[in-house]
């Protein structure tokens, strides 16, 4: 990106609430890593103070048993952005973005664009929503002028509503016979299956017009034209080959690279395993087989192996940030967990439900909670103990308990940073002006996923 738009003047008195906001998150968030160290040390003192196993030295231990036990998952989000951003980055799909991007000339069209579709993909699964919003942010940039920080936060605030999508890893581990967080099985024998969750009025209404409002609303906040600041330009390592020749192109090793038969090979192990699952009723959309999905259509889309080797070369250069990110927030979790500091926050709000306001409690203990584990099933693993009890005791909705979590995941995203860290790695913006605009869609939603937990049955 270039210069310009770390040294942007500050707001005048007419810039409005929206262009106000954008300047506060620039001057008072720090970057994500910094965030992540303030983070950790609020946990800590927290924890001295009010956590029942806090004592200094659980402190250390949860926080090292955290930051070196994220590293599995840590990998898998990896991947996950790596295979996604392969399929984004193949030419069928970046034909198809282009194509799209070349149709829009305005803000408005570029909102109209980027939610339904950006949504879709995130109601799909959410890696492929935050590499599709983040390249597809991307393509428009480079031909219209247009705000780019808004273009980012705009695919950022449709991406929000994955975790009440398909690959939602509450909804799904509730469905799951089984998993280790099924904590409504090992409480009554059930599983909940995704019609009581996903596909349910509650949770497919307030999908729908968290992306439809925040569409409306972010045409209206696009800054005035001498405050956007545009795509820099900057050398599209993503168009070029990376791969050294260093052999001659008749040599074996180059013909070898240049083979379908290596992706064949791949392509038909990946589906035969698939094919198993499929006959033995096994087959679960879970992360490792969202990873082996998204491999396998990105091998088929890039067709030879070395093609597909460059690709995730070109989608490691994004992923550095995330190398430091996980781990620091893996030792919050940690510290968080060990020292029994979630489970004493989420037993403070249940304590005082009833029936009819089980949900809102679970949904507002969320939104804390996710402030500090953003992992949506690391922190299903604080919460699911308290909330599903709490909800067998007082009678109250077992679904709309469990998904008031899912849903205020959606919300509290808005405000932290872990999962905008892909999007702004791969759109290569910094992330406080991105955030500056999500904090509208943190209120938005806010509302809208409440409101449906208190009056949508």
């Amino acid at each position: 990106m270039s210069n310009s738009e770390s040294s942007r003047a500050a707001p005048g008195q007419g810039r409005g609430v929206v262009a106000g906001l954008v300047f506060v998150f620039e001057k008072i968030m720090p970057d994500p890593f910094v965030l992540s160290i303030m983070i950790t040390l609020l946990v800590i003192l927290a924890s001295l103070a009010f956590a029942p196993q806090g004592d200094f030295a659980n402190i250390l231990s949860s926080w090292f048993s955290g930051t070196f036990g994220i590293l599995a998952f840590a990998l898998q989000m990896i991947l996950i952005l790596a295979t996604g951003f392969a399929i984004a980055d193949a030419g069928p799909v970046q034909r198809g973005l282009r194509a799209l991007a070349a149709k829009v000339e305005t803000p408005a069209k570029a909102a109209f664009l980027i939610f339904p579709v950006v949504g879709v993909a995130a109601w799909l699964n959410w890696g492929l929503g935050l590499v599709v919003g983040a390249l597809l942010a991307r393509e428009i940039a480079k031909r219209t002028r247009i705000d780019f920080a808004w273009l980012v936060a705009g695919s950022y605030s449709a991406w929000s509503i994955c975790n009440s999508g398909l690959s939602s890893s509450i909804a799904l581990s509730q469905a799951s016979h089984g998993n280790i967080l099924n904590f409504v099985e090992k409480a009554t024998g059930h599983v909940v299956p995704l019609g009581q969750t996903i596909f349910a009025p509650f949770v497919i209404i307030p999908t729908i017009l968290v992306v439809t409002v925040m569409m409306m609303i972010f045409i209206r906040i696009h800054p005035a034209s001498a405050d956007t600041v545009i795509f820099a330009g900057q050398a599209e390592t993503a168009a070029a080959n990376t791969h050294a020749k260093t052999t001659d192109m008749n040599s074996f090793a180059a013909r070898a690279e240049r083979s379908v038969l290596g992706t064949l090979l791949l392509l038909a192990l990946g589906i035969a395993y698939i094919v198993l699952l499929f006959r033995k009723g096994e087959f679960e959309l879970d992360i490792n087989m969202t990873i082996l999905l998204f491999l396998l259509i990105g091998l088929a889309l890039q067709r030879t192996p070395i093609a597909y080797a460059d690709s995730i070369r070109r989608a490691a250069h994004q992923t550095g940030s995330m190398l430091l990110q996980y781990p620091m927030y893996g030792g919050i979790m940690g510290i968080m967990r060990g020292t029994g500091l979630a489970a004493s926050i989420s037993k403070g709000f249940v304590a005082v439900a009833t029936p009819l306001t089980l949900p809102l409690w679970s949904f507002l203990s969320s939104l804390v909670i996710t402030l500090l584990i953003p992992s949506a099933g690391g922190h299903w693993a604080v919460d699911g103990p308290f909330v599903v009890p709490a909800a067998l005791a007082l009678h109250a909705s077992i679904p709309h308990s469990i998904m008031g979590v899912a849903m205020a995941e959606n919300v509290s995203n808005m405000l932290q940073p872990f999962w905008a860290v892909p999007v702004v790695a791969i759109a290569g913006i910094r992330i406080q002006r991105v955030m500056g605009y999500t904090a509208i869609t943190f209120a938005v939603s806010l509302l809208i996923h409440a409101g449906a937990l208190w009056l949508i049955p």
